[in-house]
Order: structure tokens, then sequence, then C-alpha cells
């Protein structure tokens, strides 16, 4: 039976030596990680085959088999993602705002890892080589508990990650994957607290809940993304119908997709026709408000609990708002605290929404999709973080560390 209790204790005895390795030999480090992912391509695969093969016979639905499956370009972005994470700036030993105190001495904030992470997440083997490579990039150990709908992929990925820290004479205990995949486990993992220092669940609102309430540890909190689109009555209508069907349509499984969009009354009888028409190919399912569900041909009548819900499926509420307050107040009311746009020409109506609302991410004229860590500049990201202590929305490998004080005398002594 798998020990989690001294997998923990070796993590944290791996996590000393992983903090104290140069920017150069962790590159060296992720950069062979990589290549030896892409040499063992076709056992990647094979592995993931037999993952989809159980998944199929569960009966997961196509957007999970979707996030499961390994195929050969998809086994080489894993690999560049971790490429990727090697040219970003290592922000270990950094410090920051170095002031000089009237009494001589010099203060200034270092950053360090925060020790060891645990990572719970469901089916997404991408998740195991890109976590452990940011967590290895950002000085930390990482504990991944995959769930078992990919447990054949992640254990074929982590032992490509073992073999080169074994080449390298790295404790392998940096980067752990639990093999047992029950509930069991998971209450066991999060009473780590001597341990293990953060948790960061990724998958659906029960996990995540779950975690929360179980956890002896910090738990980096993203229950759902339920993400809305404010179409002002200045909005330009060729930027608002792109933005929408982006980011509705394009990917709808994803956290950062569109659950809920509200259009201005000024603009709502001209707009309404035309988002029915660019909604119409994907076939979008709509929940309309009651000025909005005459333009639209198949809509239902939304009620309170659509405008509650993350769809993560071809789905969206749609309501009418008589003025730019209404809208803030419902985004206020219904937010998850993920990603919030508006289309609108006017600046001081786009300045005033993004003073207004403190989602993680706010967006001006630009698609939700864009809510990712890879698209805002940090490379991979780690999760998302809708609590607002330490992290706050894409997590890259600065979120990870922490920060120390340091300072510089000549001597003084405190009077």
């Amino acid at each position: 039976m798998f020990d989690i209790a001294k997998s923990a204790v070796l993590a944290k005895q791996a996590a000393l030596t992983v903090a104290q390795l140069s920017s150069h030999e962790k590159n060296s480090l992720l950069l062979h990680m990589a290549d030896a992912i892409v040499e063992n391509c076709a056992v990647i695969i094979s592995e993931n085959a037999k993952d989809i093969i159980a998944g199929k016979a569960k009966g997961l639905a196509p957007a999970m088999l979707d996030r499961l499956l390994l195929t050969e370009q998809g086994v080489d972005d894993i690999a560049n993602a971790i490429r990727e994470i090697v040219r970003l700036d290592d922000p270990i030993g950094h410090i920051d705002n170095m002031a000089l105190r009237p009494n001589g001495i010099q203060v200034g904030k270092m950053r360090i890892p925060l020790g060891v992470i645990a990572m719970i997440y469901e089916a997404r083997p991408n998740v195991t080589a890109e976590s452990a490579a940011l967590c290895l990039k950002s000085g930390n150990a990482v504990i991944l508990r995959g769930g078992s709908e990919a447990i054949h992929s992640n254990i074929a990925l982590a032992k490509c990650l073992h073999q080169v820290l074994e080449q390298a004479n790295i404790d392998k205990n940096c980067i752990t994957v639990i093999p047992d995949t029950s509930r069991s486990v998971i209450e066991l993992l999060l009473k780590q607290h001597e341990s293990i220092d953060l948790v960061i669940p990724r998958g659906g609102e029960g996990l995540i809940r779950y975690v929360t309430e179980h956890s002896q540890i910090p738990v980096i909190q993203h229950f759902k993304g339920v993400c809305h689109l404010f179409i002002d009555k200045y909005a330009d209508f060729t930027k608002a119908i792109n933005i929408l069907v982006n980011g509705k349509t394009q990917r709808p499984s994803a956290c950062n997709s569109l659950e809920t969009v509200l259009v201005h009354a000024g603009v709502a009888a001209e707009l309404l026709p035309k988002i029915a028409l660019a909604l119409k190919p994907a076939q979008v399912k709509i929940h309309a408000c009651q000025q909005s569900l005459a333009y639209f041909s198949a809509a239902t009548l939304a009620t309170n609990a659509d405008y509650h819900a993350e769809y993560l499926a071809q789905e969206i509420a749609i309501k009418v708002v008589n003025s730019f307050a209404q809208a803030i107040t419902h985004i206020q009311t219904y937010s998850s605290d993920h990603t919030e746009v508006i289309v609108s020409q006017d600046i001081t109506r786009s300045q005033r929404f993004i003073r207004s609302i403190n989602s993680s991410v706010v967006m001006v004229n630009a698609s939700s999709r864009f809510s990712d860590g890879g698209q805002l500049g940090l490379g991979s990201e780690i999760g998302i973080s809708t609590s607002k202590l330490h992290a706050y929305g894409p997590m890259g490998l600065t979120a990870l560390t922490t920060e120390k004080f340091v300072v510089l005398g000549d001597g003084q002594i405190r009077d």
C-alpha cells in the first residue's frame, strides 16, 4: 500500500535539495525531461490508450475524454510546454524593493520556494508534467494525485521525469505521482500539514469543495468559472459578436468560456437578432430572460439557477440589463471571481467597469479565452485561484513562491 505520510516526509526532504539548485541546473533538468517525454512518446500513447478504453467503459463524457486523450501532437505539446517554462525567468533569489532605512540598514524581500505543493486533479495528464516542471523551476517539491481516469498516462509521464532526476543524481522524491487513486488517499494526503505547504486542486466543483472541507493545509480555491460578458450600449457590434462567439463556442468545456452574456437595453433590439444568428451554427442552447426570449427560436426562460450555472457546454444564459449599474450588480451577485469582460468603445465606462469588478481577471474588448496563464505571459499555469489570498487568477511561477525579508547592516543595534 502506498504510504502517503512517508512520501510527504520524503518530499519535504527533497524540497531542501531542489531549493538550492541554480537556474541553470533546473533548466537543464527540464530540457532533459522534455526530451525524455518525446523519446518515450510511443509508450506514453500506449498507456494513455488504456485510460481511454477504461474511460469509455465508464461512460466518461466526450469533453472529459477529449481532455484525457494524448496523441503524438499532444505529447509534443507537453514537451514544448516544459521547454516554454525553461524560457521563463527564474523568480527564486530575486530581491525586490531594497530600501535604505534612516539607521543605515537596508531592507528588501527575496523570493523563495513555498516548499512542498500537493496537486489534486482529474483527467488531464498534461497537468502531471507541466505542474512538475513549474514546481521544479520554482524550487518546490510536488506531490501529484491525478484521477483514476488518467492513472496509466500519469505514471508513464512520471517515469520519464524520474529517469532524468536519477541520471542527474537528484532526489526523485521532489516529484511524486501517487499511484493510488482511491478517495481515502486524498483524505490522508490532506492531513500531512507538517510536510506539505500548499494544496492546489484542479477539477470540478465537487472535488474542490471536498478538498477545501477536508484539508488541514492551506488550499488554493477555484470552485467554478461563471464568466460574464457585458455588451455595453456603446459597444462595437462586430467586436461584441466575435468576442461572444469565441468566448462561448471555441472550447466550451474550459473554465474561461463564457456562461452569461448581459446586453444593454439600449442596443438589445438591434443586437439580439445578430447574437441569435451568430450562435446558431454551434447550436448553442439559450436560456433567455423575459426581455430577450422572443429573439431566440428555441430558447427556454432563464431562471436564477441559470445565472449561477457553469455549463461547460454549448449553452449560455442571456439577460437584458437596463443600465450599466444593473450589469455591475448582476455580475457582483453571480460572479465566481474568475473572468469578466466588457465590450464598449466608451473609455470612461470601461475604466469604471475595471474599478467596479474585482474578479481575478477583468477584460475590455477581448475574449475571455485569454484568461489563461500562457496567454497572459505566465507560461504554463499550475491552476487558477479565485481566492484573494496569496495568489489571485492564473498562477505561474511567481505564484509558487513567497517572500522573506532580507536585512543588510553594518553593525547597527537597536536603541
